[in-house]
């Protein structure tokens, strides 16, 4: 732990954090004034100058990531993901009772922020996008929200093959299934009442694990980022204690075997 970081997996050539939600990944243009993020916590701490991201977590979502300790370790890791060699689960509490399983191959035009990507391409095609589903839990709230008598919950495994930006979330709020909690792309009415009566605090999206060959061992490692409290207490208020179980084991797990 340094400083609310839990390195859920280090050697000389990576690292494993699990992220807090609400911590930057690291300084960014659109909160030019905030100090205080993962890769700076890193560096403070652990006395290196140099740690190489090889993706990212939106500033709300907690969970699982991935870092490097070197650049020719970084670069590798990055072609694994961008060959989707990478293995990626979230969890999600998405407003309605989902189907069991289904997906979603919306193609998703590249969100543009006028700081932070002022010199990028205006006119960019719409990439193709691929987010699969598993209902892992429901739950029926006897309390109403906007015309609804009751309010109706699914707790959702998802597994992104590709890597746009917020893809689990536009692809559940293109399905009308929004996570709670999501400002941007969720619904205001369902977010207040969750707010109001529920334990959650912020978007309900946790990148709960990530499954890839070790760039210099070469054995397959899953790494699992545990259930932050508010996920535990939410699940706990929602009965899913014995769903949540599954997903709170911090340890990583070594296998030689591929996918």
């Amino acid at each position: 732990m340094t400083d609310q970081l839990t390195i859920l997996y280090q050697d000389e050539a990576l690292l494993a954090i699990s992220k807090p939600a609400g911590l930057l990944m690291h300084p960014s243009p659109l909160a030019p004034r905030e100090t205080d993020t993962l890769v700076s916590r890193l560096r403070l701490h652990l006395g290196e100058s140099r740690i190489h991201s090889i993706h990212r977590l939106d500033r709300p979502t907690s969970g699982v990531v991935l870092l490097a300790r070197t650049p020719a370790v970084a670069r590798q890791l990055a072609q694994s993901f961008s060959e989707r060699r990478v293995r990626k689960l979230y969890l999600a509490i998405a407003r309605g009772f989902t189907a069991e399983a289904f997906s979603c191959q919306e193609a998703l035009q590249e969100e543009l922020d006028e700081r932070a990507d002022r010199l990028a391409q205006r006119d960019k095609a719409a990439q193709p996008a691929h987010t699969d589903f598993q209902r892992l839990a429901i739950a029926e709230i006897g309390l109403p929200v906007s015309r609804y008598p009751k309010t109706r919950l699914s707790l959702l495994s998802c597994s992104p093959q590709t890597g746009r930006k917020h893809q689990i979330r536009r692809h559940l709020k293109k399905l009308r299934h929004p996570i709670m909690g999501d400002t941007r792309h969720g619904d205001r009415h369902h977010n207040h009442w969750a707010w109001e009566h529920s334990p959650l605090t912020t978007l309900a999206l946790h990148a709960q694990s990530l499954q890839f060959e070790h760039p210099v061992s070469g054995h397959w490692l899953t790494i699992t980022a545990p259930l932050p409290e508010t996920w535990q207490r939410c699940c706990q208020w929602l009965g899913w204690q014995r769903t949540a179980l599954r997903f709170s084991d911090p340890m990583p797990e070594v296998s030689h075997a591929g996918f």
